[in-house]
């Protein structure tokens, strides 16, 4: 009995990388409109352990539902009803069944290869990983001047505002445990906001907030949606509505909360692997 309960309990961690194992199931949700052409580079990147896919389909004229599909029999495929990245967003999010979804683009800009690095943020303390292009280790091939000036007035606007200390706030590469969707309350924002939105609110309802490094890559075929002035806008009016809403308290993973999380996390895996010792099984 006791040799049975030392294999479960290793049975349940699978290894993701960099020594890292983890319980916890993962969905990477990816938004795409006729970015048919790209998704075998997108989907070769994303690392096999990923429990589920979801891809939604923003009314694509191409055969990006048809090429996903071909590519990974198993991908979920949501059809999005509404318009705009962040009507997807939740959409994928809903659909999702994941502990931990990742979110990521469908145009080549994000490596699913860093998905490692967000998942194991999360499974020693974070709520909530943020990628960023501007913390060390991160970089960008494909920010123009006025994006990045755009970015650093927001993000400043946020972290006075708020009390974070974001790097780099307009980047949408970022995971989080499904379980804190609901606080985020998301369902009114369908546009490029969104992911300002997630940032701010992950921080206003007090989640543990862990930037990422990350490097954004060009996009590889066809033309971005977003539009500069506009959606920054957006942005700014969201910011400085939720602000005068009340503002929250932030909570970043660098703390004594965030040691205590991860002391746990560590007790709890060094327990596991004292019953499978106990039990005579092998623990590499």
């Amino acid at each position: 009995m006791g040799e049975v309960s030392g294999q479960n309990a290793l049975a349940a961690y699978r290894a993701i990388g960099g020594g890292v194992a983890i319980v916890p199931s993962v969905s990477v949700v990816v938004p795409a409109k006729n970015e048919s052409r790209n998704l075998a580079h997108v989907f070769s990147t994303i690392p096999e352990w990923v429990d589920e896919v979801v891809l939604v389909d923003g009314h694509s004229t191409d055969d990006t539902v048809a090429e996903a599909q071909r590519l990974l029999p198993s991908v979920k495929i949501v059809h999005q009803q509404g318009k705009g990245k962040g009507d997807a967003l939740i959409a994928g999010f809903e659909a999702a069944k994941g502990d931990i979804i990742v979110m990521m683009d469908a145009d080549g800009s994000t490596d699913g290869a860093e998905i490692p690095r967000f998942v194991a943020a999360l499974t020693t303390g974070a709520d909530f990983a943020k990628g960023s292009r501007f913390a060390s280790g991160g970089g960008s091939d494909d920010i123009t001047f006025n994006r990045h000036l755009g970015n650093r007035i927001l993000s400043t606007m946020v972290n006075i505002l708020f009390g974070t200390r974001y790097t780099d706030l307009c980047y949408g590469y970022n995971a989080f445990w499904a379980k804190h969707l609901a606080k985020m309350d998301l369902a009114e924002f369908t546009g490029f906001e969104i992911e300002t939105v997630m940032n701010v609110r992950a921080a206003k309802v007090g989640l543990s907030i862990q930037e990422i490094p990350s490097h954004e890559y060009n996009r590889l075929h066809g033309m971005s949606n977003l539009n500069v002035l506009r959606d920054g806008i957006r942005i700014g009016k969201f910011i400085v509505h939720e602000w005068l809403s009340g503002s929250g308290q932030a909570h970043w993973n660098s703390g004594s909360s965030a040691t205590a999380r991860r002391q746990e996390h560590q007790a709890r895996l060094e327990a596991s692997l004292v019953a499978a010792k106990t039990a005579d099984v092998e623990v590499p």
